[in-house]
């Protein structure tokens, strides 16, 4: 019975997140990515729940088999399981057409620089040692400029 009330009140806790918290969040995980070095499927699974989707993770403290390491998420009404999207670029952009299709993206290489890689997704940059690195900072900048235009549109009502 704890561990439910825990549960419900940390449902509740995301829930009234303003969208100033979303967009500290947002740009907070973007730096994660920009200052990592190598996949990691706890950012995985952060990223995707940043993103709006819904994730079960999976337990670390009981063995299940049946659930795909980093966890599961919810399309539609599907659960599928969770892309390598700080490992593969092609995750990434299928996350950045499913999520945000309107939106341009671009990829280079930057040879001289210590971050190797610099993506551009709907005017924002990020950096990163791989590419997919790269381009889930700069969606998830991206996404924390959105949540930061919603807020002031609102003040402005």
């Amino acid at each position: 019975m704890l561990r439910h009330a825990a549960a419900t009140e940390t449902i509740g806790a995301c829930r009234a997140m303003t969208s100033a918290d979303q967009r500290d969040q947002l740009l907070a995980l973007a730096q994660r990515c920009e200052r990592t070095g190598r996949p990691d499927r706890n950012l995985d699974a952060d990223i995707y729940e940043a993103l709006g989707f819904t994730v079960r993770r999976k337990p670390t403290t009981l063995l299940a088999p049946r659930t795909p390491p980093g966890g599961i998420y919810q399309q539609g009404s599907l659960w599928k399981a969770i892309g390598k999207i700080s490992a593969e670029i092609d995750v990434a952009v299928n996350v950045i057409r499913e999520k945000a299709p309107d939106w341009n993206w671009s990829l280079q290489s930057v040879a001289t620089e210590q971050q190797t890689y610099e993506a551009l997704v709907a005017g924002c940059s990020g950096q990163g040692a791989l590419a997919s690195l790269a381009l889930c900072a700069a969606l998830l900048k991206a996404f924390a400029r959105g949540r930061s235009e919603q807020s002031s549109a609102q003040g402005d009502e």
